[in-house]
């Protein structure tokens, strides 16, 4: 189409059209103090009144006039297109006034990156925590405001916070319900919360979990797929590493400018890890135990491509330089075990059930050798003190109930798990050199 423009002053000028640049998908918002020249064409002169024509006198200066009406409207509907483009992306980031100029530049992905990391270091403007423990109870986390997918770095400061705050309390109840003191009074105030409302501080510490546990499903999903055929399905893998997952987010510090994703991953890995170890047999084995099973096993199969016959346990010892009885007692362990209703051959009907002698239990011999080994390991828990013989028969379940970890008796005398730590390493030390432990060692043998 040919354009004609008039212009009343003797120089030539051509008429001003708007333009416009999408280098990417982020729109530019143009200047008027910025004259564009990007769609005006250089033109010959050919008449004393300065009009400046095209393709021949053909077009009148009406036909001219519309055509550049075409070509203003075509000019708007391509902003309006940009901008509507600009929402769209508006909710993957939002930009301000600051970053057009690295937009212009054609730098906005380095800025944007180092922008990012300047937050992150200096803490994204989060709520410290006496600013939020002031308003945690009368603050709600909205679960449905946010995709679950998508958390911003101070969402995820704020659900680990509101955590964190939940979890303390909890065990404060917990200790306080254990100590069999008044629970009425505890939840009037706990820990000095003054007027809170503790049904408002448990919701929000569940609907913290839910939405972290909804959030990370996928990154949970990954690592337990590579745990995948050793004794325990995907749905049991996966809680596994929730229950890590939620437990790494209650220790998380946003303040140290680290991605939450980064900091739990470590802790979902040995929550799937230790849930392998203990649930995956129905023999449980030491967790120390499982690492010198992988290598041993991967001793074997080298040897027994190497010298194409079973190797001995000397020649796996030797290998992986280490005792040939720790090699026997791994290897032993670690077989399979055999159902008693199987039958002893193929093809036929008698159980392994059936031609097994009793237990050896109601033997007299062994009962008289179970009573003198008790009358034993009571005498020797009489050289030790109070505290040290109580730390002992609870940890290995000496009084008939079950085996307590460090942190159940610290709960229950009152004391840190570390130090029941050292209560135990020193009330072990001091069997070890008890003359009285002579006496036992006839039984174990």
């Amino acid at each position: 189409m040919a354009i004609a423009s008039i212009c009343s002053s003797p120089s030539p000028c051509p008429p001003t059209l708007p333009t416009i640049s999408l280098p990417s998908l982020l729109p530019t918002f143009p200047s008027s103090s910025k004259t564009h020249h990007s769609l005006q064409p250089i033109l010959p002169t050919s008449s004393k009144n300065g009009g400046n024509l095209v393709s021949g006198d053909s077009l009148s200066i009406a036909e001219a006039a519309k055509a550049i009406a075409l070509a203003g409207s075509a000019a708007m509907e391509a902003t309006n297109n940009s901008v509507s483009v600009a929402s769209g992306i508006g909710k993957v980031g939002h930009f301000g006034e600051g970053d057009n100029n690295g937009v212009r530049d054609g730098s906005v992905g380095i800025e944007l990156r180092r922008k990012r990391r300047r937050k992150r270091r200096k803490g994204l403007g989060f709520l410290d925590e006496q600013e939020y423990n002031r308003n945690f109870s009368e603050k709600r986390i909205l679960v449905g405001s946010v995709r679950s997918w998508c958390l911003s770095s101070k969402v995820e400061a704020e659900l680990c916070l509101c955590l964190k705050e939940g979890t303390r309390i909890e065990d404060a109840m917990l200790r306080i319900t254990e100590s069999e003191e008044n629970l009425a009074i505890s939840r009037k105030n706990p820990l000095g919360l003054r007027e809170r409302n503790l049904d408002k501080v448990f919701c929000n510490t569940r609907e913290s979990r839910e939405r972290i546990a909804r959030a990370y499903q996928g990154l949970v999903a990954s690592i337990a797929a590579d745990y995948q055929g050793k004794g325990l399905s995907l749905q049991d893998l996966m809680q596994e590493g929730t229950i890590g997952l939620l437990k790494g987010a209650q220790r998380f510090d946003p303040d140290r400018g680290f991605k939450l994703s980064t900091y739990v991953y470590w802790w979902i890995k040995q929550a799937i890890i230790k849930a392998v170890a203990i649930k995956s047999r129905l023999v449980r084995l030491p967790g120390s135990k499982y690492e010198m099973i992988a290598k041993v096993a991967e001793a074997n199969n080298a040897l027994s491509y190497r010298l194409r016959r079973s190797p001995t346990y000397e020649e796996t010892a030797e290998l992986l330089d280490v005792k040939t009885s720790t090699v026997r007692l791994v290897s032993e362990n670690s077989r399979a075990p055999i159902s008693l209703d199987s039958t002893v051959t193929d093809q036929g009907h008698m159980t392994l059930q059936e031609i097994m002698g009793g237990p050896e239990e109601l033997v007299p011999e062994k009962m008289f050798e179970r009573k003198m080994v008790k009358e034993g390991v009571g005498k020797l828990l009489e050289t030790l003190n109070r505290r040290e013989a109580e730390t002992v028969r609870l940890y290995y379940g000496l009084t008939g109930h079950t085996p307590r970890s460090f942190e159940e008796i610290g709960r229950m005398l009152k004391l840190s798990r570390e130090r029941v730590r050292q209560i135990h390493g020193v009330a072990l030390s001091k069997l070890k050199h008890s003359p009285l432990i002579n006496t036992l060692k006839y039984f174990v043998e």
